[in-house]
């Protein structure tokens, strides 16, 4: 399992890989944020989660039964029904970001699909390097 975030340049910012394939995500966040080390939001900015996470400080995920991907919006001109739907519609928009950045990202994880399986120690040292030369292609390369 990964915890990461990333930027609007479509580069991370924050990588955690260490915990088993098991672990929720709600306890991946939970534990990061209090960690000494872990995982630090600026004053006045967000980590925008999926729905399977609750809001908390600093922490923002879209509200339930509500409006949410985008396909739903389509032809629908702008008709919002209230502010949730706005505030979802926004939300979701930026997750297609996140999603996108991560179908860039994948090809250069194909390390993990060779063979044999690797130590989790070293598993977590492959991520931080994929995750690594991913952002330095992108600074470097950027039309890669």
């Amino acid at each position: 399992n990964v915890l990461a975030t990333c930027n609007f340049d479509l580069k991370f910012m924050y990588v955690l890989s260490r915990w088993e394939s098991l672990a929720h995500d709600s306890k991946l966040l939970s534990n990061d944020l209090i960690r000494r080390n872990g995982l630090k939001v600026s004053e006045g900015k967000y980590i925008l989660v999926d729905c399977e996470l609750s809001n908390r400080h600093q922490v923002l995920a879209p509200f339930r039964d509500v409006r949410y991907h985008l396909q739903d919006f389509v032809d629908h001109d702008n008709d919002y029904q209230n502010a949730n739907e706005v505030f979802n519609l926004h939300h979701a928009s930026l997750r297609n970001l996140i999603e996108r950045m991560f179908d860039i990202f994948i090809p250069y994880c194909i390390i993990f699909k060779s063979v044999p399986s690797f130590l989790s120690k070293t598993q977590t040292k492959l991520v931080l390097a994929c995750v690594t030369l991913y952002n330095f292609l992108r600074k470097k390369c950027r039309y890669d």
